[in-house]
């Protein structure tokens, strides 16, 4: 029998080798076909008295990257379609629907056959509960293993909570499961969710010698008598156990995730009850958690909008495709040494500018130290760091731009030192090289006034620190050209970020946004809420850090800096509030600008922080925390960014949903358990969002006033995602402003 996704090769020993090679597909997923064709397999394997046993490999550099949610995302779309007409049966078929992975892989395990799964690389989702599901694992040093599922909305659901906790430590099975952690070899081995560690090369053979020599086609949870091997639930270890398990999520997710919650009900239901019965509660649960909005907006931004957007949806037609060989980098402090870190990294060679050869120097010793610490975390070889070194040439040199394909200025916010460094690199760049700022707040048309090749000058705008942050703002001056666009998005997909593309305005889209998050923080120091109250509503509401902290982060002298600049090209049109001077008093008077200094609404000792006890000399002292509702300062945090994302989108600098809401999650942490921004708003209701905006409007002033576009969806019960779905490459050149 043949298949389309699997070859099955039978040797004299009557061990099948199973190949999982998906044709035109860079790395095997879990779709329709492979689970039909793989309990096809199963049957063939149990059926075949001439086999004794199967080893389940890759025909690919990785394993297995997990299913395929958009079959996820399409099982939901017919769910919603029949819950109408039917409610009882549209949530009959989504439970059978989702849980048809788990039946294969229960068959898979009960066979009668021992399975060996031979694990390369990387191993995600479904592709790791495949190999729970196999009665051995057999894993190469490279191993990445993980079931990220919490991260989408989701958790696993495929017999991954049952098994994981059945095989290893209860306070690492719970933090493996609920934090979605990726486990490299020793520590999957540690955990005893691999039995062995081998070369790539002798996955095979290593898993031949285990069949060969009688492994246990029964698991131990399916033999009479067996034991947990944490106790029972309901113990004296368990009581215990469970408790301190629940603050944990609690404290971790603040309750805001439908599919962590379940995950932890299904294994503390499942532990109780036989595995087929455990794996039904798991289903119900799994099922369970695929009709919440959070998991629908989630699967939404942080997988398919996500990997729409990585494979460069909004990328001009009709441009070639570049191969970025070198390019340049003026300024080497920290965004810019951590520009040519992922430069390097990505194989392009780097030409790192400064004013002095000894800052040029300290900028490529960055990425020095960078690379030890991964030595030491078993990341990375000395050779790997020798060669990516090689790849960064510091220097004053202008000269050395000549052959650039593109140039990115990581200079000060200062336009007088953009303007200067923008004229000398473009007297030596080569005519088609593109220019790019890495601005995070002034408007690109006007920088690019500076350049004798505007069509040439774009936006490309990091996150800090650029090692970690996966997203980059492309931002689009009146005069910049497909090509320059093309060019930006081919760049940042060969350094492995994730790109979305804006219309020029000061602040764009991100720093914009995150600006209000702070300044709402700020106008309830002002309004007299206590300042850890403040941090914990912006905690609790999903948001990775308070906005206070977040202000010591961006640092205060920045946001200050951005307030006196925007201040100066408004002129009398510029409104003063609370926000200028608390930031004039923490600035000027007090010399605290955040983190960068060891003080600012925190005081900063190494890696330990606490808040400044002296926030109320510049505040004044803060009303009781009963006069304060949490549930709305918590709605006034995620209500003010939502709100200032629809004014962008109003205006065009944001055109695509898609954009707004993966932006917001992966630039500023806006609570992914929304979906982002935008999504935050259909979720809600856009009449509910506007009726919301108007009572904060009363109460709190008019910065929460819902603009036009809000006010006309809300009449026409219209939302984002139905209103604007996402655009095609061919529609980007009439979206510009």
């Amino acid at each position: 029998m043949s298949y389309k996704n699997f070859t099955i090769e039978t040797d004299d020993d009557g061990i099948a080798l199973i190949t999982w090679d998906m044709p035109e597909k860079s790395m095997n997923v879990i779709d329709l076909s492979v689970m039909d064709e793989l309990e096809a397999i199963v049957d063939q394997v149990a059926g075949d008295d001439a086999i004794k046993g199967a080893i389940i490999q890759s025909g690919k550099a990785a394993f297995s990257g997990g299913a395929d949610l958009t079959m996820m995302e399409g099982l939901l779309k017919d769910f919603h379609v029949k819950r109408g007409n039917d409610p009882e049966g549209a949530a009959k078929a989504l439970y059978e629907g989702s849980r048809k992975l788990t039946l294969v892989y229960r068959k898979l395990e009960t066979c009668g056959k021992p399975f060996v799964a031979a694990v390369c690389g990387t191993c995600m989702g479904g592709g790791t509960e495949l190999a729970l599901a196999c009665h051995a694992r057999i894993v190469d040093e490279g191993l990445k293993m993980g079931l990220p599922e919490v991260k989408v909305g989701l958790f696993p659901g495929a017999g991954g909570t049952q098994r994981v906790m059945r095989m290893t430590d209860g306070q690492q099975g719970m933090q493996f499961l609920l934090q979605g952690r990726t486990l490299r070899a020793p520590q999957a081995k540690q955990m005893k969710l691999v039995d062995e560690v081998t070369g790539t090369k002798k996955l095979v053979a290593a898993a031949r010698k285990l069949l060969n020599a009688g492994l246990d086609p029964v698991k131990d949870w399916d033999k009479k008598g067996y034991r947990l091997p944490n106790g029972k639930v309901y113990s004296p270890a368990g009581f215990q156990f469970w408790p301190a398990a629940n603050a944990i999520y609690r404290r971790e997710t603040h309750d805001n995730y439908p599919g962590a919650r379940y995950l932890l009900h299904a294994v503390v239901e499942g532990l109780q009850l036989p595995m087929d019965l455990a794996l039904q509660v798991e289903s119900r649960y799994f099922a369970k958690v695929l009709q919440t909005p959070e998991a629908a907006n989630m699967i939404r931004s942080l997988f398919v909008s996500m990997q729409e957007l990585n494979k460069l949806a909004r990328r001009p037609e009709g441009q070639r495709p570049n191969k970025i060989r070198k390019v340049g980098i003026l300024g080497a402090g920290f965004m810019g040494a951590g520009i040519a870190y992922v430069s390097a990294k990505a194989g392009i060679d780097v030409v790192l500018i400064d004013r002095e050869q000894e800052a040029a120097d300290k900028g490529k010793a960055h990425s020095d130290e960078l690379m030890s610490k991964a030595i030491k975390r078993g990341r990375a070889s000395e050779e790997q760091k020798q060669k990516l070194l090689a790849r960064i040439n510091p220097t004053v040199d202008y000269e050395a731009l000549a052959d650039c394909d593109l140039v990115i200025e990581a200079v000060f916010e200062d336009r007088d030192i953009k303007k200067t460094v923008t004229e000398k690199a473009e007297t030596v760049m080569k005519s088609r090289a593109i220019f790019a700022s890495n601005t995070s707040t002034l408007p690109i048309t006007s920088l690019a006034q500076a350049s004798k090749r505007p069509k040439n000058f774009i936006g490309i705008h990091f996150f800090s620190p650029v090692d970690k942050m996966m997203l980059v703002e492309v931002i689009l001056g009146k005069r910049t050209s497909d090509r320059a666009l093309a060019m930006a998005l081919d760049y940042i997909k060969a350094i492995k970020k994730t790109p979305i593309v804006v219309n020029d305005s000061r602040g764009f889209y991100t720093s914009r946004v995150v600006m209000t998050y702070i300044r709402e923080g700020l106008m309830m120091l002002a309004d007299g809420v206590p300042a850890a109250m403040i941090e914990n509503a912006g905690r609790m509401a999903g948001m990775p850090v308070g906005p206070l902290s977040l202000g010591d982060e961006v640092a205060l002298d920045l946001a200050w800096k951005i307030v006196s600049a925007t201040r100066k090209d408004l002129g009398v049109k510029y409104v003063e509030g609370p926000l200028d001077n608390i930031l004039e008093a923490m600035v000027v008077k007090q010399e605290r600008f955040g983190r960068k200094n060891g003080k600012g609404f925190y005081d900063y000792k190494g890696k330990d922080k606490t808040l400044w006890p002296g926030i109320t000399d510049v505040t004044g002292q803060p009303k009781p925390a009963e006069n304060f509702n949490i549930e709305e300062l918590k709605q006034r945090l995620l209500v003010m960014q939502a709100l200032e994302t629809a004014r962008i989108f109003e205006e065009k600098c944001l055109t695509d949903v898609r954009e707004a809401d993966v932006g917001s999650i992966l630039g500023f942490g806006f609570a992914p358990y929304t979906g982002g921004t935008l999504s935050y708003i259909d979720m809600m209701g856009t009449a509910t969002f506007v009726d919301l905006c108007k009572k904060f409007t009363r109460k709190w002033g008019p910065r929460f006033k819902p603009n036009k576009l809000l006010r006309d969806m809300a009449r026409e019960n219209e939302s984002f995602y139905g209103k604007f779905p996402p655009i095609q490459n061919k529609q980007l050149k009439t979206l510009r402003n």
